[in-house]
């Protein structure tokens, strides 16, 4: 029984041998499972994660319950950790950190110092995003919140590689303006230590503004890029066996030019 055999369909050939065709069906196949599976790994770690945020947002544990010891940037943990704030706003002493954008519109980010009732630490809460662009003789606006209040957020852990540029501060009156949020320069002003990261407002908190920031979302960028990998392999195993068993790269060069 022969095993290669050719196919002509008008001007296009193709001529097959079927043992190596079984095997570049074999070799595609794995790759198109293998590209998803890596798409199934996405769509696990992105339900996960919203599964992760639905119960930590019901149980958000007081922020001063973390252990010092965890505080650190190698925690993975902390990152969107998910806590609950009692206290109040220190709306004079409110930082603002420069050229914020929101649906092309520059702004504002307003961080204001939170001091918590239980232990008296201040914790710079990021309210979310206020328009720079005012009436004439109109101030930032900022809106304060007044008396004791009880919120919840997000811990926000800045990358391990990220550049903080330093910022020319006028101390004399606030708000002052940052172009990044330096913890150590704001808990050096206040004269107090302060929560060595950033907290984002969830939504429907007490005080929050237009939240600005990106969406909390899975890592799942290094899972679609090998998903797309194994697709390309796949193609390329196709386009290199249907050009080597046909005349198709003949077809498509079109008459030699030199006949």
């Amino acid at each position: 029984m022969l095993s290669a055999r050719q196919y002509d369909l008008g001007p296009f050939s193709i001529r097959i041998n079927w043992p190596i065709a079984a095997c570049v069906l074999l070799t595609i196949g794995t790759f198109g499972r293998l590209g998803l599976w890596q798409l199934d790994r996405a769509a696990e770690k992105v339900e996960a994660q919203q599964e992760m945020e639905a119960e930590s947002s019901v149980s958000a544990a007081a922020i001063q319950e973390i252990p010092r010891g965890h505080l650190n940037k190698a925690n993975p943990e902390l990152q969107n950790r998910h806590v609950s704030l009692e206290g109040e706003y220190l709306n004079d002493k409110t930082v603002l950190l420069l050229a914020e954008f929101h649906e092309t519109q520059i702004g504002y980010a307003v961080v204001s110092p939170f001091r918590l009732e239980e232990n008296g630490q201040i914790v710079l809460v990021n309210r979310g995003w206020t328009s720079a662009v005012n009436r004439p003789g109109d101030s930032i606006r900022i809106a304060p919140v007044e008396g004791s209040v009880k919120t919840s957020a997000q811990i926000y852990v800045p990358p391990r590689d990220a550049r903080v540029i330093a910022s020319e501060i006028d101390a004399s009156k606030w708000p002052i303006f940052m172009r990044d949020l330096e913890i150590d320069v704001i808990s050096e002003l206040l004269g107090e230590e302060v929560f060595p990261f950033e907290v984002r407002l969830t939504k429907d908190q007490p005080g929050v503004l237009i939240r600005h920031w990106p969406a909390v979302s899975a890592d799942v960028d290094q899972n679609l890029s090998y998903a797309l990998q194994w697709f390309i392999l796949a193609l390329i195993v196709i386009f290199v066996s249907l050009f080597a068993s046909s005349n198709l790269w003949a077809l498509l060069r079109g008459p030699d030019r030199g006949a």
